[in-house]
């Protein structure tokens, strides 16, 4: 007699069990690549170091050059340069110069927001490949229009990197060094500047301007691929979009009898449905939808109070710093008379940039990284740079000028690793992209953008250089009084809140929390640890 077999509701078909583990693997996180924290760092301050050798060289006289002149007894030289080839006047000239902060600021907000839809380190290599093609246009531009629409799309090639790269590093520095990584990371600024001017004036000294941004694009290139072709690392606080659809489907599935049909359904939600055809309303809906997260972002920065304080700190900060790149060597020639302004204030800022911004990092890592402990710093070494900066310009000697000229330039230089560090860990980690975007925007519309023509408007009122540089160089003072009301504010560092909802027991645990550098490190202790 045969006995008729009951099939088991909670038993699985081995055909419904590969496609569990095909599905599984489909939604799981991306493996960590060949990355290590410190092939990270030097990658991303190559990365930073070619950017801003892009404004050295543009600015440089091999790049941009002179209008042509001609004398009275009938004697004309040609221009060089860009201004001399497009002919540009000084006006046109100096938009040129600027045009790349019209793409910085719109774009730097859009990555941001991104950011939490997009994986972040995609994000940075569609920005590089925006500007290795855009520096490539600059090369081939053939009048004024042409050339500042490409250096507007090099600002928005730039923005994608300048708002997440920071938090990358922060990520996966060692935690007794995250400031001194953060402040080698922006030593690469000073170093690509002055840099820049070197290349620039060697390129189109000895061939043409035009190859200049044709080296630039060749050696960014390489970083732009690499974007692409790697597996994507993830940022703490954002999880895989495969692994967000995927864990409410975890969590059903587990425990459930009805495995089939939950599997089913949560297939048809995973697979494409192309078929279907995407509705109109439903693009509407994610632009809205995109629209309302940033407001809310911006909302909840705004309520920051530490966050505020500390931009509007830096807003002032910058304010002097960008009259100083750009005043500066026209003041010291009027005040001192010196013969070589440009190469004696570039090589103090060089020189006093690179150390200040590592001394800045260093010190506050042996302080111990905390937000109070960095608005301590921040005030005090902007207090005593402004104490020296000020005195500076009280000489009549130009030596006794440069002394205190380049110990006040140490001091000032060495707050751009706290003040990041403040950027970066008084927010949620899903919110230190749009943190650091919305810091980059408002130092630049309200500090030093504004700063050097409301210069030049109140150096033709007074007419005297000295009074002019002493009423820049006060606004430190009101750095360093910003900077130390955020020594009494009420603090949290936020480096570990978790930016999604708690999950609870039956949820997924396959979100990451951690970077996956970090996760890497751990696997490897785990498997030394293992007999």
């Amino acid at each position: 007699m045969a006995i008729e077999e009951h099939p088991n509701p909670n038993q699985v078909h081995p055909s419904e069990e590969i496609d569990m583990a095909i599905f599984s693997n489909a939604l799981s996180s991306p493996q960590p690549s060949w990355f290590t924290p410190k092939r990270l760092l030097g990658i991303f301050c190559v990365i930073n170091l070619l950017n801003y050798v892009d404004r050295g060289a543009i600015a440089s006289n091999g790049v941009n050059g002179s209008l042509g002149t001609c004398t009275q007894s009938g004697t004309c030289t040609s221009g060089t340069g860009i201004q001399g080839d497009f002919n540009l006047n000084n006006f046109e000239d100096g938009v040129l110069s600027s045009a790349f902060m019209v793409g910085l600021l719109v774009a730097s907000p859009i990555f941001a927001s991104l950011a939490k839809s997009v994986n972040p380190f995609r994000l940075i290599g569609v920005g590089l490949s925006v500007w290795t093609f855009a520096t490539a246009g600059c090369g081939l531009s053939f009048d004024f229009w042409s050339i500042t629409i490409c250096r507007m799309l090099v600002g928005v090639g730039e923005a994608s990197f300048i708002s997440l790269a920071a938090p990358f590093i922060d990520d996966n520095a060692p935690v007794a060094q995250k400031t001194a990584w953060l402040a080698i990371f922006y030593m690469c600024i000073p170093a690509g500047v002055a840099l820049g001017y070197v290349y620039g004036g060697l390129v189109g000294g000895y061939t043409n301007w035009r190859f200049a941004f044709f080296g630039e694009a060749i050696l960014m290139f390489p970083f732009a691929v690499l974007g692409f072709v790697m597996k994507p690392l993830q940022l703490k606080g954002f999880s895989p979009i495969e692994s967000r659809k995927a864990s409410t489907a975890v969590s059903e599935v587990k425990g459930d009898s009805n495995v089939k049909g939950r599997m089913l359904s949560t297939k048809e939600d995973f697979i494409d449905q192309s078929s279907k055809g995407p509705s109109r309303s439903k693009f509407g809906f994610i632009n809205l939808d995109q629209l309302s997260r940033f407001l809310k972002d911006i909302k909840v920065l705004l309520y920051e109070k530490v966050y505020v304080v500390n931009v509007l700190g830096y807003i002032a900060y910058n304010f002097v710093i960008g009259a100083y790149s750009y005043w500066g060597p026209k003041a010291g020639y009027n005040i001192y008379h010196m013969t070589d302004a440009d190469l004696i204030f570039g090589g103090i800022t060089i020189v006093c940039g690179i150390l200040g911004t590592l001394t800045g990092g260093y010190v506050l890592d042996k302080m111990t990284a905390t937000i109070p402990n960095a608005f301590k710093l921040l005030s005090a070494a902007t207090l005593l740079g402004a104490v020296f900066c000020f005195a500076a310009f009280c000489f009549k000697s130009l030596y006794a000028f440069l002394v205190f000229f380049a110990i006040g330039e140490l001091l000032i230089f060495a707050t751009q690793g706290p003040v990041n560090y403040i950027c970066l860990h008084c927010v949620k980690p899903s919110m230190r992209p749009i943190s650091m975007a919305m810091s980059t925007v408002s130092i630049h519309i309200f500090g030093d953008v504004p700063s050097s023509p409301l210069v030049g408007v109140l150096q033709d009122y007074v007419n005297n250089w000295r009074e002019t540089a002493l009423v820049l160089t006060s606004v430190l003072f009101l750095a360093a009084g910003i900077w130390v009301i955020g020594i009494f504010l009420p603090s949290v560092d936020r480096f570990n809140e978790d930016s999604e909802p708690p999950r609870t027991d039956t949820e997924s645990p396959t979100t990451p929390t951690t970077p996956l550098l970090e996760e890497k490190i751990a696997e490897k202790t785990e498997s030394s640890d293992e007999p």
